[in-house]
């Protein structure tokens, strides 16, 4: 599928740029005409996945995430949270509800959640390379919307 309209960002990973990337999300996908509801779940699953990176990716420095933003054909959103961190060795195991690396502080509900607001979720990554989030959700198109 070819994209009719991305954009990439590209931050450090502080956790005040955590905003910045729901900001840019929601900015785009304001192309789309969604709901607010589907502006909100939007919203939560970037808050998510630039969290994990910015908590996990760089426990102990600051390093760079990237964020692509994709439109497609058909209302469809792509979302890619990209990191050149540490990694997560077992994928399957960290998708696991409240499995976390993270300390008591954090629930270890960050894959569930993406998953529960978006339609679609890939995760893949190499240990010592990064990982990269992709997140996909279709907007409902709207009453008198033009096609």
């Amino acid at each position: 599928m070819k994209a009719i309209d991305q954009v990439t960002v590209a931050f450090t990973s502080r956790s005040a740029n955590e905003g910045f990337a729901r900001g840019v999300a929601a900015c785009f996908a304001a192309q789309l005409d969604p709901t607010l509801d589907e502006l909100a779940d939007i919203k939560t699953a970037v808050s998510e996945a630039v969290t994990n990176a910015i908590v996990h990716a760089y426990p102990d420095r600051l390093g760079k995430i990237v964020m692509r933003l994709r439109q497609f054909d058909g209302g469809v959103l792509e979302i890619q949270v990209k990191d050149s961190g540490v990694g997560i060795p077992d994928v399957d195991k960290a998708r696991t509800p409240l499995f976390t690396t993270g300390g008591e502080e954090r629930s270890g509900m960050g894959f569930t959640i993406m998953e529960s607001f978006m339609d679609g979720l890939k995760v893949r990554s190499h240990p010592g390379r990064g990982t990269a989030v992709t997140m996909r959700k279709r907007l409902a198109p709207r009453a008198g919307a033009p096609k």
